[in-house]
């Protein structure tokens, strides 16, 4: 059964060798950069590994009300960042991770949940949409927004 860790000095290394596919890296960061990107977001990035019993099977960060706009006028959570290692996929360590974040957002008490993917074929829209996601009709980055109420 999959379960959530923080980062530590222990588990940092675990974290850092999650990689995905090849064919996918193209469409998600690596997990240093999200690392990165918690450590200049500070309450706000929620990074966590995903463990399997002693295995680290993968990685996500969640955002809490992140300022969307850079203008203050909105805020939004979600899941930032979800990395399955290559070998993991398909065993339902994604859905976990997914309801894991959706599970501290309601406890939040937020109402709706956010997420961007890399749009076309090759990318998780399906993943997502399967989880409850719609597009909004928003891009961010050049990805598409997508929503699922909690």
């Amino acid at each position: 059964m999959p379960s959530l860790a923080v980062l530590t000095p222990q588990n940092i290394d675990a974290a850092l060798a999650v990689q995905v596919r090849p064919d996918q890296a193209h469409a998600v960061a690596p997990v240093v950069k999200s690392l990165a990107e918690a450590y200049v977001h500070p309450g706000v990035a929620w990074p966590r590994l995903i463990v399997d019993g002693d295995r680290a099977v993968g990685f996500l960060m969640a955002f809490f009300d992140i300022d969307w706009r850079g203008d203050g006028t909105l805020t939004r959570s979600g899941l930032w960042r979800l990395n399955i290692a290559a070998g993991e996929q398909g065993r339902g360590h994604g859905r976990f991770a997914v309801e894991s974040v959706a599970a501290e957002l309601r406890a939040r008490g937020t109402e709706e949940m956010y997420v961007t993917w890399h749009p076309g074929p090759d990318g998780p829209e399906g993943f997502y949409r399967g989880l409850g996601f719609r597009p909004n009709g928003e891009t961010s980055g050049g990805q598409t927004v997508g929503v699922r109420e909690l």
